[in-house]
């Protein structure tokens, strides 16, 4: 049995031939997906602003750690392609960058060790 580990994923692209009622549709919930929205969930977050011209997906994905940050981000564009089409998005150019949580190194600065002064 393969060890698994955790991935955050973040997703991003480009609205593509927007219908009018997509748009709409997107700019009525605008303030539900801006930056108050932006958090990494197995169901994916999406975010994306008035403009709507580009928007992320951020994921979380539990995958074999042998198959690393490349079968994520394959797992995570799958799921944001199934989401888009869904809704009735047009979009193009996904791409996505993964990083491996359990892999990840914490800097804590400016930490003291304990002792006498």
């Amino acid at each position: 049995m393969s060890t698994q580990h955790t991935y955050r994923v973040i997703v991003r692209g480009t609205f593509d031939g927007l219908t009018d009622e997509a748009r709409a549709r997107l700019l009525a919930e605008v303030e539900q997906h801006g930056l108050a929205a932006m958090q990494f969930t197995e169901e994916g977050s999406l975010t994306y602003d008035a403009v709507l011209k580009h928007f992320s997906f951020r994921y979380v994905v539990v995958s074999d750690a042998e198959d690393g940050e490349e079968m994520a981000s394959a797992i995570a564009e799958d799921r944001a392609e199934t989401a888009l089409k869904e809704y009735g998005y047009g979009f193009r150019e996904l791409r996505s960058t993964a990083t491996d949580m359990d892999t990840m190194k914490i800097n804590y600065k400016g930490r003291r060790a304990a002792g006498p002064a």
